[in-house]
């Protein structure tokens, strides 16, 4: 076995875990350079380089495209993802690069609808496509078709950190756990999922919720946030874990607080997962100074997104809900369920 992957199964699917980061990746980061103002951090999905005082933040993900959700759509969502982890620095994502590694059987004119919806996000939200790839090849199969980064150009007093909470800071969460996961499901595998249409149809609804730039944009500007992350895999549980670990501070999270979007709770009893343990791209956990909770929730709901003050920052260590303490998850259980539904069809 590898460093790090002994009482692991390899086979998981997922991002690799902490001790895999730590002892194979952390201690090879090529060349050192003094304008990496912030490298690869468990727990931190963007870097920073200082270029000429300002601060460029950049962040890498693959690009998931889902015929099943209609290519335009799918394009769209791809992009969401992508550029949420540059908005959750604090700083706007401002330039994209894109690498699309296309299935064979995939048309010029489904290739078109993707880019579509990619352009149409990335325009309304100020981005510029500076440089890309394109091409098919043998062996690539969906919905994994590439990867992007994403880039944000600003100051570095601007730059949130997810390891910068504070004691005494209030906590927010946007849209709740599980949208996505819930969004996803409810498109793809609905018909294998014992749920009334009007269920699946709400459910649906929630890949609405993944965009997350607008939401950490009005968070930022309303009030002074002093960490951001976006709830994704391992869902809400995660987030707090992580983000307490990084700050050497305690979180204490009312767990009736947590707001939940319709038709979340109706899929994930369906598929026996655990809403705080998924996925929820588009889920932000923000820890701000308290007296500027209240003005950062009204302007995320301003947007349309639900928002709440869900608990506080304290002396200590760890996270508890309604007292009790919790863990990290460590696997996210949203990709067993898929693969068990995948397999099925």
């Amino acid at each position: 076995m590898s460093a790090g992957t002994a009482g692991r199964n390899v086979s998981e699917l997922g991002k690799v875990d902490r001790t895999f980061f730590d002892e194979v990746i952390y201690p090879h980061l090529g060349a050192e350079r003094d304008d990496v103002a912030l490298g690869p951090r468990h727990g931190v999905d963007f870097g920073v380089l200082d270029v000429g005082g300002r601060a460029v933040v950049l962040a890498t993900d693959p690009l998931s495209v889902l015929p099943a959700l209609g290519f335009e759509r799918a394009g769209t969502l791809a992009v969401d993802v992508v550029l949420a982890d540059v908005g959750v620095s604090g700083i706007a994502p401002t330039h994209l690069t894109v690498s699309f590694a296309l299935p064979p059987e995939m048309t010029d004119e489904e290739f078109a609808a993707v880019w579509r919806g990619v352009d149409a996000r990335a325009s309304e939200l100020g981005v510029a496509v500076a440089t890309g790839h394109t091409a098919r090849y043998a062996g690539v199969d969906y919905p994994w078709v590439g990867a992007a980064t994403a880039i944000g150009v600003g100051d570095h007093a601007d730059v949130v950190r997810p390891d910068g909470a504070r004691p005494g800071d209030a906590i927010v969460v946007s849209t709740g756990p599980g949208a996505e996961v819930a969004g996803l499901f409810a498109a793809l595998y609905g018909d294998q999922l014992d749920l009334s249409a009007e269920v699946l149809a709400t459910a649906r609804e929630r890949l609405d919720d993944v965009e997350t730039v607008r939401d950490a944009r009005a968070a930022v500007g309303a009030g002074r946030v002093t960490a951001m992350h976006d709830a994704t895999e391992c869902g809400i549980q995660g987030a707090f874990v992580e983000m307490a670990r990084g700050a050497g501070v305690r979180f204490e999270i009312e767990r009736d607080a947590v707001p939940v979007a319709d038709g979340v709770a109706a899929v994930c009893r369906a598929l026996d997962v655990d809403p705080w343990h998924v996925s929820s791209s588009g889920t932000l956990v923000v820890t701000v100074a308290p007296g500027d909770a209240a003005a950062v929730v009204e302007a995320i709901e301003a947007g349309g997104t639900p928002a709440a003050v869900v608990g506080s920052v304290r002396e200590g260590e760890g996270v508890t809900v309604d007292g009790e303490p919790v863990s990290h998850p460590e696997v996210d259980p949203s990709w067993a369920a898929h693969a068990e539904l995948a397999d099925r069809e």
